[in-house]
């Protein structure tokens, strides 16, 4: 797999080592975390920051700190993830349980908010340039981030039911 950002590329290589290039603070240098950076399955990206999913289903991030590429704040919870999206500066990862963790600008989708006690077996998640939208078990969809992007689907939630 390869995942490009804004000016940087993160490809995965065949025994699930991952190499880096382009623009060095977008995402292009992992050097930090280049021992952590195996067994890696799958690669997301936001603007200038990756987010990798290894095998054991930990999460390893690099980058920019402003759009996602430091995930100490919420390392602890980045335990069994399923799988991950990205906005323009932030990142949503599906744990095996459904739940949702977030991290990176919290305008921009990086904090789940008031609706976090909601994000319950989640399925999927989609996102904008600063918003997501998670699709639940039941059929439901529940979003966040900024408003302006799709942040706010009140006005059609009766309409977002499978």
């Amino acid at each position: 797999q390869i995942e490009g950002a804004e000016a940087a590329f993160a490809a995965i290589q065949q025994d699930g080592h991952v190499v880096t290039w382009g623009a060095p603070h977008g995402g292009g240098n992992s050097r930090g975390v280049q021992n952590a950076l195996v067994g890696v399955r799958a690669i997301r990206s936001t603007t200038l920051a990756f987010a990798a999913i290894r095998h054991d289903g930990h999460v390893v991030t690099w980058g920019d700190p402003d759009y996602g590429g430091d995930s100490q704040r919420v390392r602890y919870r980045l335990e069994n993830v399923q799988n991950i999206q990205g906005s323009e500066r932030a990142f949503a990862a599906i744990l095996e349980d459904g739940a949702v963790v977030t991290w990176g600008d919290p305008d921009w989708g990086g904090d789940t908010g008031e609706v976090q006690a909601q994000l319950k077996d989640v399925k999927e998640i989609g996102a904008t340039r600063a918003a997501f939208a998670a699709i639940l078990a039941d059929g439901s969809v529940i979003t966040w981030g900024d408003p302006d992007y799709g942040g706010d689907s009140s006005a059609v939630q009766d309409q977002l039911r499978n």
